[in-house]
């Protein structure tokens, strides 16, 4: 079984977090997928995603990962942490969000996840919603604790390849 992996991006509004994970774990579980939804606000980009999710998969694949959930790990890499409770501030949170699901499954239970989960989100285009722009500068420098220094020795337009680099260390760094 092949399993695939589709993204689903848009804007919520989550007026009670625990209701909403509830939701989208009830949709993960009934149709046998793994769903894992991400504040864009703090994605540096589709090449910080990606690798993040590369990076979770490959854990998994290999023992490696630290998280028992394939969901959580992906998480992790995101958030560029070695630690799960840290990593749970790229996640989503009560209020507008906007919002990457990643999902992993087979592609004919994708596709039911995807039309549930379009129930619950105002669909936009995930290369808007990916994109590094200058509104997301300040949660991502605090997120990923990139220094005015590090700006300064590669350059603003660098900030994207930072944080994929924090990713890329988040097996290492404690």
């Amino acid at each position: 079984m092949q399993r695939e992996i589709q993204l689903i991006c848009g804007a919520v509004r989550i007026p009670d977090l625990p209701g909403f994970l509830k939701t989208i774990n009830k949709i993960a579980s009934e149709n046998e997928v793994i769903v894992q939804g991400l504040n864009t606000d703090l994605i540096a980009g589709e090449r910080h995603l990606h690798f993040a999710v590369g990076k979770a998969l490959k854990a998994v694949a290999t023992g490696t990962n630290v998280a028992k959930d394939p969901g959580i790990e992906i998480m992790r890499y995101a958030a560029g942490e070695r630690q799960i409770e840290r990593s749970f501030s790229i996640g989503l949170h009560e209020g507008e969000n906007n919002v990457v699901f990643v999902l992993l499954g087979t592609m004919d239970k994708l596709l039911l996840a995807f039309s549930e989960l379009r129930k619950v989100l105002e669909e936009k285009p995930c290369s808007e919603l990916l994109a590094y722009s200058d509104s997301k500068r300040q949660g991502i420098l605090s997120l990923f604790r990139i220094t005015d220094a590090e700006i300064e020795a590669s350059g603003e337009e660098h900030i994207p390849e930072l944080v994929i680099e924090r990713v890329a260390l988040a097996d290492f760094l404690k």
